[in-house]
């Protein structure tokens, strides 16, 4: 199960359909609380989260996840051009970091990377 956390609905949709074009089950949140709530969370074997989400953030919500022992890859997103914010994704222990809007084949790379460990 691959998890998208993205407040943009039109992001999240557009990548959600992408992923299951590719024959991934997918899971799509709105906010980093309604995805740690969730039934998929147990399920989920890659997360791609946006950084910037209300309530928690896209590094918290990987801080709780690791808090709770879960090493569920994570690939960020976000819509910032900031290399303080690529920097603190990687230092977090992020697989991979996207800047919206980005390609397809990077995605792909990033997704693979992140699902064979």
């Amino acid at each position: 199960m691959i998890s998208i956390v993205d407040d943009d609905i039109w992001v999240r949709e557009a990548t959600a359909s992408y992923l299951r074009s590719r024959g991934y089950p997918v899971a799509a949140f709105a906010s980093a609380e309604d995805f740690l709530q969730s039934d998929e969370l147990e399920r989920t074997t890659c997360a791609v989260i946006d950084m910037q989400l209300p309530g928690l953030s896209g590094i918290e919500l990987q801080r709780k996840l690791r808090a709770n022992g879960r090493t569920t890859p994570v690939i960020f997103m976000t819509a910032l051009a900031d290399d303080d914010v690529r920097t603190r994704a990687m230092a977090a222990g992020a697989v991979a970091f996207l800047r919206k809007p980005f390609e397809a084949a990077a995605f792909d790379r990033c997704l693979d990377n992140a699902l064979r460990g």
